[in-house]
């Protein structure tokens, strides 16, 4: 993070006295630059108008800068930081993202449609309706070119995004649309080491974690959530704790059998350093 800062102060600073040519390059990687540093300051639980702050000054550049694609993409993440607090407005952030005055890449396309599909299930969007935006991802990915290399932030909007990422994604949606056994077998399918960086792994074994606790199945939920736990403790993800933390409440009717006492106590000890 301190990095990211550095080079974002670098950019604001140069870009002032800039030539107009030279000050769009500066800006189209600060857009890029504002982004990153939004999703790392949420990633450590920063205070939510810091998130917003970036994600702001992100927009405002790529606007400059006529870089639609970008403007498109931070509607995206803007929608995905909103997660389950605001489902309408992320819903409307995912649909301009998806269908606004722009063209996104296949990649970060097929992530703007499958995070609307996951706004739809949470307002109460028929299943059929639901499946025709996620067809529509699919579709995208088919469109995509193999990626070049290694994702980065400065590579084409949404590189990183795969089949796997958008399946995994997907289960997350049908255990927000009341669907926790698709969903559990969804993430045991695809939540695989060498599929996903450690961060993510962690991030999305929470929601599986939810799932079985939706199941039924506390210890098999609470093994899942302490295995992530581990790992977003190592990472240092709050994002990643966060979820984990909404696992705990789902847990709490079970709370005292041992494995969950454990995850509740561990939580709390993090929580307190």
């Amino acid at each position: 993070m301190p990095a990211a800062l550095g080079i974002l102060s670098a950019i604001s600073t140069t870009a002032r006295d800039a030539d107009p040519a030279i000050r769009r390059e500066l800006l189209v990687l600060g857009a890029r630059a504002a982004e990153f540093t939004a999703w790392l300051h949420h990633d450590a639980g920063a205070p939510d108008q810091v998130v917003a702050y970036w994600h702001n000054q992100a927009k405002e550049w790529a606007t400059f800068t006529g870089d639609e694609a970008m403007h498109a993409y931070v509607l995206m993440r803007q929608a995905q930081v909103l997660g389950r607090s605001d489902p309408v407005r992320m819903l409307d952030l995912a649909r301009a993202a998806a269908s606004g005055p722009w063209k996104l890449p296949p990649r970060a396309r097929a992530e703007a449609l499958q995070q609307e599909a996951r706004g739809m299930a949470m307002t109460g969007a028929r299943p059929d309706e639901i499946a025709r935006v996620l067809d529509q991802a699919h579709a995208a990915l088919d469109r995509a070119d193999p990626p070049a290399g290694p994702p980065s932030c400065t590579g084409p909007l949404g590189d990183g995004y795969t089949r796997k990422r958008l399946l995994v994604q997907a289960a997350i949606r049908l255990r927000e649309a009341g669907r926790p056994l698709e969903a559990a077998s969804a993430f045991q399918a695809q939540l695989t080491t060498e599929a996903f960086a450690p961060r993510d792994r962690a991030h999305y074994s929470a929601f599986w974690a939810g799932a079985l606790a939706d199941l039924g199945e506390p210890d098999e939920a609470a093994a899942v959530a302490l295995e992530a736990l581990h790992i977003a403790a190592d990472v240092r993800s709050r994002q990643a704790l966060g979820a984990l933390q909404g696992a705990a409440r789902t847990l709490f009717p079970y709370r005292l059998r041992p494995q969950v006492r454990e995850l509740r106590e561990r939580l709390m000890m993090l929580a307190a350093g």
